[in-house]
């Protein structure tokens, strides 16, 4: 697999919160995409869902409450755990899921 520059993908995406699949390790896939401020509706899934802030800061609500992941950080949603994205969140953000 080539050299991945994240933000660079994340740049050119066409929209924003519209993810790229950009590889796989086992089952698991990993995706990349640009936050633009805007929320993003609350959502669940029946798998643990990594969320990685490359760049840019990413703001959640997590069974009502409220997060906030930096550049350089991760937080894991666990399966099944209710969550949404609220205004502000920027950057570009990398998503390992199933």
């Amino acid at each position: 697999m080539p050299l991945i520059n994240f933000a660079g993908l994340a740049r050119i995406q066409a929209s924003p919160w519209s993810s790229q699949i950009i590889g796989e390790v086992g089952p698991a896939r990993i995706k990349v995409l640009r936050m633009d401020h805007q929320p993003y509706e609350e959502e669940s899934h029946g798998y643990n869902e990594a969320l990685i802030v490359i760049e840019g800061r990413l703001e959640l609500d997590v069974n009502g409450e409220a997060l906030s992941v930096a550049g350089g950080e991760m937080y894991v949603v666990a399966a099944g755990t209710p969550h949404r994205v609220r205004p502000g969140s920027h950057g570009t953000l990398v998503i390992v899921d199933l």
